[in-house]
């Protein structure tokens, strides 16, 4: 196994100090002490304040996009059903996400400084995660082309987004709901 570089050892840890205090507590001192580096190693490393930021969500978002990549290599002959646990893979990593948990409790009164940096940042998210399942889509026959396929895609992008910031239900019934619509949209 590959020891952790100093960058994804400070991105760690402002992830676990964002949790355990909110991310108006993090500094860069704090972070540097906790790493064990110098304060000038964490500014190289990630630079201001806005690009931890931005390294916590992009680490954030490989992780997610990771398990979307893996639900589609295990069902290589089936469309449905690599949507089907890909929604669910995320969903279930969603619930247990205590960033992701951390950040949308912000929103209701607490610290609400990290939000504006994940919302400044959505359309590059969104757009990463459709480059992703696009990529995953090509070797399945769809019967979709162009715009048409770009729509149904964003759709169900959008849709499992939806539901990893407000969940519904189970990540299960989700996921068998929107492998429901998918199946259906994408003519699988």
């Amino acid at each position: 196994m590959v020891p952790p570089t100093t960058r994804s050892r400070i991105v760690d840890a402002a992830v676990a100090m964002t949790v355990e205090a909110g991310w108006s507590r993090v500094t860069m001192a704090a972070l540097a002490e906790r790493v064990g580096v110098s304060r000038q190693t964490v500014y190289n490393e990630v630079g201001t304040k806005p690009g931890l930021a931005e390294a916590m969500i992009h680490q954030e978002l490989d992780r997610f996009l990771g398990v979307v990549s893996a639900a589609f290599d295990q069902h290589p002959d089936d469309l449905v059903g690599a949507v089907r646990a890909a929604s669910a893979g995320v969903l279930e990593l969603a619930q247990d996400n205590r960033l992701l948990h951390a950040v949308v409790s912000a929103t209701h009164g607490a610290d609400t400084e990290l939000l504006p940096l994940l919302t400044t940042h959505a359309e590059s998210l969104l757009t990463a995660a459709k480059l992703v399942v696009a990529d995953r889509l090509t070797p399945y026959q769809l019967g979709l082309e162009g715009r048409r396929l770009e729509a149904a895609i964003d759709m169900v992008v959008r849709v499992v987004l939806s539901h990893v910031m407000q969940p519904s239900g189970s990540p299960d019934g989700t996921a068998d709901d929107i492998a429901w619509i998918a199946a259906r949209v994408l003519r699988a």
